[in-house]
């Protein structure tokens, strides 16, 4: 078993390297003066089981075709499998055709990867799960639910918890994380007018007195998270924090962020913070490190991944 990183996220990929306690691979992503990507293999991967982390965030393109490269060079090079581990994956919100004439990016992304040479796919927390399907290859979908409960019960008095889906499509995803601490579970009803922006009309259940932690995965501008805070404090909520997955955090995200009233947001390094997240008072961030290096020891030895969240 090998693993290699493209440039999207090596501090992660460092840290995962460290829990399966191998050196991370050598290899050099580069580019020409035109920003033409470039990948050499410095060690020998013949017959070997090769991981390449690489999330596909900001820029989304680039790193997206510096993993494609990666599985290139290693299928070129013999390699016996190639798995894809992709923490955040990118194109991941258009999976479905919105309007007329639109297209379905989720699924083109998948088939291009496939075609690449990629063997399998290990990714967290899909936006969409049907988005496993678009793969014709294996793929696992993490998640970061028990990262996050964990966090939650030693933060928090579960007793007065109140676990809040900030849209009803995200229902499912917060009552795998209130069924894990034993809480109550609340909806917040709201209206989209345009793509980014969000009203909130009503809160679905009873958060008077109750410390809410609203559950998503991917916050982009942050305008729904601080719209939801809001709404769930006019209300009568005690404290409203966020756990969300994926902190994309685009453009002044992280400033609006630190001007709401959210108490904390918490997320995971599946995308490298900026400093601008680093340096935001109420935003932490919480390592996947052990579950994705977890996930991939039981990918390379052949046990099962899924039990991992029993």
């Amino acid at each position: 078993m090998k693993l290699f990183a493209g440039n999207s996220n090596r501090v992660l990929a460092e840290a995962v390297a460290r829990y399966l306690n191998i050196p991370l691979g050598k290899a050099s992503v580069r580019r020409f003066a035109d920003q033409e990507i470039f990948v050499e293999i410095q060690e020998n991967v013949r017959g070997e089981d090769v991981f390449i982390l690489q999330s596909t965030s900001f820029p989304a393109n680039d790193h997206l075709m510096e993993l494609l490269i990666m599985i290139d060079a290693f299928m070129r090079s013999s390699a016996r499998r190639i798995t894809a581990v992709i923490p955040y994956f990118g194109y991941a919100r258009q999976d479905r055709r919105a309007s007329g004439r639109t297209p379905i990016s989720a699924k083109l992304v998948c088939n291009i990867i496939t075609r690449a040479g990629a063997n399998r796919i290990l990714t967290l927390d899909l936006h969409a799960g049907q988005i496993q399907g678009f793969f014709d290859i294996p793929t696992d979908n993490l998640f970061a639910a028990p990262v996050i409960t964990r966090d939650i019960k030693a933060k928090y008095n579960t007793s007065n918890v109140m676990v809040v889906s900030p849209d009803v499509g995200g229902v499912v995803r917060a009552r795998a994380v209130a069924k894990r601490i034993d809480a109550q579970l609340a909806i917040v009803d709201k209206r989209r007018e345009r793509p980014g922006e969000s009203e909130v009309m009503n809160i679905i259940g009873d958060v008077r007195g109750k410390d809410c932690m609203l559950i998503d995965d991917i916050v982009d501008s942050g305008g729904t998270l601080c719209n939801a805070a809001d709404a769930l404090l006019a209300n009568g909520a005690t404290s409203v924090t966020a756990y969300i997955t994926h902190g994309v955090l685009s453009g002044g995200a992280a400033a609006r962020i630190s001007a709401s009233k959210l108490k904390e947001l918490v997320i995971t390094d599946s995308i490298q913070p900026t400093q601008a997240v680093t340096d935001a008072h109420n935003i932490r961030v919480l390592s996947i490190a052990d579950l994705i290096g977890e996930a991939i020891s039981r990918t390379a030895s052949e046990e099962s991944v899924s039990s991992l969240f029993d």
